[in-house]
């Protein structure tokens, strides 16, 4: 499978009109969503950091290219999603001792951890977020979430199913190890669990949702869904963790061996259309 051109494109902006709960009005999904957002200005330009530092080692002109598509990618993710940051906490949210807390530690953890340890935790979050990606496209019911907000998740999404496989391709250069590569997948899961889990409940409790009432509200959520007979997504603990873990730890993996490279032109296009509903709704 041939990796497609990594193309930085410019990201959304204007995120003033995306009300509270932006996730059909409602607050647990909604938070979730936000939690993860928190991470990623922090967690992609170390990403970036991560692989750069090895790109005097990579002699392959494609690869090497795919690098710097890869960084240019990343940089303009994490300012669209801090660019959005204004909108949570002119709702009122305290998010910015989180985002020192959460920047400090992962801070410190850089500086202990290896270079390529750091590399290989990069290719294992880089998989998580190509399931995510993949899901945007496919699971999520992003038809429901406030066209500002889908414009911005959908062309992340694209981006991300773009260059999948780059930090994995440098870590195969650098150092194939399979031991190296379950390092950096066991260091990349605690991460982004413990940290997606902190920034949401966080949230939620200054929405004055608990996390035993933000469980019984998901399982209402579900129950109404299938009652209804829409389909909703797998849990994320089954949905992303559960199969990035299967996926990552079989000693052949590549990321390319899941064939979803195209659902990047879908992702676009309906990113695309949903920046075309938040103009018509800033218009009316």
């Amino acid at each position: 499978m041939t990796r497609p051109t990594i193309t930085p494109r410019k990201p959304p902006l204007g995120f003033e009109h995306v009300p509270r709960h932006w996730f059909a009005g409602l607050a647990v999904p909604t938070q979730i969503s936000n939690g993860v957002n928190l991470l990623f200005p922090h967690g992609e330009r170390f990403f970036v950091r991560a692989v750069y530092h090895f790109l005097d080692q990579i002699d392959d002109p494609e690869l090497r290219a795919a690098v710097k598509g890869f960084g240019n990618q990343e940089g303009r993710h994490a300012r669209a999603h801090e660019d959005y940051f204004d909108t949570l906490r002119a709702h009122g949210y305290e998010i910015d001792r989180f985002l020192k807390v959460y920047a400090t530690i992962a801070g410190r953890m850089e500086k202990l951890s290896s270079p390529k340890l750091r590399l290989a935790t990069t290719a294992a979050a880089e998989h998580f977020t190509a399931i995510m990606a993949e899901g945007a496209a496919t699971e999520m019911p992003l038809d429901m979430v406030h066209p500002a907000m889908r414009e911005l998740l959908l062309w992340h999404a694209a981006e991300e199913l773009e260059h999948k496989s780059v930090a994995f391709d440098v870590l195969q250069k650098v150092d194939p190890s399979y031991a190296l590569r379950v390092a950096g997948m066991v260091m990349a899961t605690i991460m982004l669990s413990t940290w997606w889990a902190a920034a949401t409940l966080t949230l939620l409790r200054q929405d004055g949702i608990g996390p035993l009432e933000a469980l019984r509200r998901m399982r209402e959520m579900r129950k109404a869904a299938v009652a209804a007979g829409v389909k909703t997504p797998k849990p994320i603990h089954q949905r992303v963790f559960g199969r990035g873990l299967r996926e990552y730890f079989r000693r052949d993996f590549h990321p390319d061996q899941n064939d979803n490279y195209h659902l990047a032109g879908v992702l676009l296009a309906r990113s695309e259309a949903a920046h075309k509903e938040a103009a018509a709704h800033v218009a009316h």
